[in-house]
C-alpha cells in the first residue's frame, strides 16, 4: 500500500507534485498521458512542466533521447566505441575515452519487467509497480530530505544518500544498485537537462523502501523541532 505522503509533504512546504518511476505492464492507470514524437530527440525532463500539470510520460518504442533509449531501455543505440567517441569527444564527460570505458563497464543499463516505463505523478492502486519516487525540491528541502534519509541508519548500512555521475533519467533509477534497499539519491546534477527545470530546483529521488521511512517520520523527529521552524521562519 502507498504510503500517506501528506505530513511530510506539508511540514517541508514541498509545492510540486511527487514523480513516479513506473514499470507496468498497462499503461491506462496513469492517463492522461503524452509520448515523445517518433523520431524526435526530447529528453526526458522536457515533459517537466506536464508532470506538474497531471500528465504523464510514456516510454515505450519512442525513447525521446540516446541517454533514455540506453539506459532506460536497454537498446542498442550504435557501436560501443561511437556512444564512447560522443560522451568524450563530443560531450566532454570524461577525460578520457579510456575512463569513459571503465565507467560503462561499471554500469549496467535498467532492466525492464513490463513493456511500458511511466514518469508522472504517483498513482494509487499502482504502488506495486513504482520503483522511485522523486521530489524536485530547492535547496532548503533537499536539506531536510537528506537528514531524514540519514536518520534511522546506522554507521555499517550501505550509504543512505548518494550522488553519483550519470545523465539524469539514469539518476531516476538506474544509478541504484539495488532498488530493494532504502537509499536516496540526490538528481538532476546532469547539466545537459538542467535547463528544463527551474534554476533553483533539484531532485531528490528515492526508492520505494526509503519514501516509506521519510513518510514515516513522526512529531519526535526533526520535522517539528526548532531548526527546521527556524529555518522556515526565516524564509518567510
Amino acid at each position: 500500500m502507498q504510503p500517506d505522503s501528506t505530513n511530510l509533504i506539508h511540514m517541508a512546504g514541498i509545492q510540486n507534485p511527487l514523480i513516479g518511476f513506473y514499470d507496468a505492464p498497462e499503461p491506462s492507470a496513469f492517463e492522461p498521458l503524452v509520448e515523445p514524437a517518433p523520431g524526435q530527440r526530447t529528453c526526458v525532463f522536457a515533459y517537466y512542466n506536464r508532470w506538474l500539470k497531471g500528465e504523464t510520460l510514456h516510454i515505450t518504442n519512442n525513447f525521446g533521447c540516446r541517454g533514455a533509449r540506453h539506459w532506460l531501455c536497454d537498446t542498442a543505440m550504435g557501436s560501443r566505441d561511437d556512444f564512447v567517441r560522443f560522451l568524450v569527444d563530443e560531450e566532454g564527460l570524461k577525460s578520457s575515452r579510456g575512463l569513459m570505458n571503465q565507467w560503462l563497464d561499471r554500469h549496467r543499463p535498467y532492466q525492464q519487467e513490463y513493456p511500458h516505463l511511466l514518469i508522472g505523478p504517483l498513482r494509487e492502486g499502482q504502488y506495486k509497480y513504482l520503483k522511485s519516487v522523486t521530489f524536485y525540491v530547492n535547496p532548503d528541502q533537499l536539506g531536510l530530505l537528506m537528514l531524514g534519509a540519514q536518520y534511522s541508519r546506522t554507521p555499517d548500512d550501505p550509504s543512505p544518500v548518494i550522488a553519483p555521475f550519470g545523465s539524469g533519467c539514469m539518476q531516476l533509477v538506474t544509478l541504484f544498485e539495488d532498488l530493494s534497499l532504502p537509499q536516496a539519491l540526490v538528481g538532476a546534477t546532469d547539466i545537459a537537462m538542467r535547463q528544463h527545470l527551474p534554476p533553483d530546483i533539484l531532485a531528490f529521488t528515492v526508492t520505494q523502501a526509503m519514501f516509506e521511512e521519510l513518510c514515516g517520520l513522526d512529531e519526535q523527529s526533526f520535522l517539528h523541532k526548532p531548526f527546521w521552524q527556524r529555518l522556515r521562519k526565516a524564509r518567510r
